[in-house]
């Protein structure tokens, strides 16, 4: 039985506490929270566990034996760096930090307690995404030309980071699982319009190795509930749409070929030497066996800790996001600048 403390029961932690209380194998020790009014609704919705407004009584209990944090960004690295120290196992909701040296301490702190760092990367547990990661890995888009991606919403606006904090790291998670490797590159733009310095809307490019280009845009500034992510390939093409209940996964096979001409006009023509001919063939709705990715994560992150497993998001993926969104936080200040990621 693995006992856990959540620190943070706002937005995200309510999730976070129903998916863990559904698990056989979990007891939670205890619930903590700054806000009284988020301590009632704990004790409204879960009357048999106790709760507290003190972190510290979680991180030192000798019942406990792993974590979840989901507070605010900036809070990250020093709670997950106590928790570590102490002993527990920790999953942290994303990012793991706001510094990629302070992710790099906790991955480093982690290994020599010996404890499972898990960051809250829930994409990666989506089904829809490991099918299009699928899909790619077997060759069937043939090579990759471009990805562009939207995360739309009309808030939550957050005061503390900024939409590209905020909801960049799913897109970058994913990117980073779709091709296994770290952009060489990144650039960056954005604006502010309800809060200072703040941006409400991001603009991202990332350059892979390969030529490939991905565009990220984020926005908590919009009419439409948008989670849409296109892949061009040069044989077929896929749309995932995290929204739509029932093509979460579209397969286009549809493109451009480029046919050699020069057998049929000669060598020494003044016009370009080949044709472009445009192909259109079938859409699928591949069927997708859908889980709460939620849920998924929750139990993967106790099988690693009983099983001692490396976690699929661990904190080496989670110092690679943050790498990403350092670097474009440097483009952002910079007006669009484009940044090199080094490994």
């Amino acid at each position: 039985m693995i006992k856990l403390g959540l620190i943070g029961c706002g937005h995200w932690g309510p999730n976070l506490l129903r998916n863990f209380a559904g698990l056989k194998n979990v007891y939670i020790e205890s619930v903590c929270d700054l806000r009284n009014e988020r301590l009632e609704y704990v004790k409204q919705n879960y009357p048999y566990l106790k709760s507290t407004t003190d972190y510290k009584e979680l991180i030192e209990s000798p019942k406990i034996n792993a974590i979840v944090i989901a507070t605010s960004a900036s809070t990250h690295y020093n709670l997950a760096k106590e928790a570590l120290k102490a002993g527990k196992h920790v999953l942290i909701e994303k990012p793991l930090a706001m510094y990629t040296n302070e992710a790099m301490e906790l991955v480093k702190v982690a290994k020599q307690k010996g404890k499972v760092l898990m960051v809250g990367h829930t994409f990666l547990y989506n089904a829809a995404v490991r099918v299009l990661k699928d899909y790619i890995k077997r060759g069937e888009l043939g090579n990759i030309y471009y990805v562009y991606s939207q995360r739309l919403n009309l808030g939550i606006v957050r005061n503390d980071i900024n939409a590209m904090w905020n909801l960049a790291p799913h897109d970058i998670s994913i990117l980073l699982y779709l091709f296994d490797s770290l952009p060489i590159s990144v650039s960056a733009k954005g604006a502010f319009y309800l809060q200072k310095d703040i941006e409400d809307i991001v603009f991202m490019t990332l350059t892979f190795s390969k030529n490939i280009i991905a565009h990220i845009h984020v926005s908590w500034l919009d009419p439409n509930k948008v989670r849409k992510m296109t892949v061009v390939g040069n044989k077929k093409m896929i749309v995932y749409d995290d929204v739509s209940e029932n093509a979460k996964i579209q397969v286009y096979d549809k493109g451009i070929t480029k046919k050699s001409i020069k057998t049929f006009l000669g060598e020494y023509d003044t016009f370009a030497k080949f044709q472009l001919i445009k192909r259109a063939g079938d859409v699928l709705l591949p069927k997708v066996a859908f889980a709460e990715p939620l849920k998924v994560e929750c139990s993967h992150f106790i099988e690693c800790i009983e099983l001692n497993k490396k976690p699929l998001t661990d904190g080496e993926n989670g110092v690679e996001v943050v790498k990403v969104l350092e670097s474009a936080q440097e483009s952002l200040k910079s007006k669009g600048r484009e940044i090199p990621i080094l490994n």
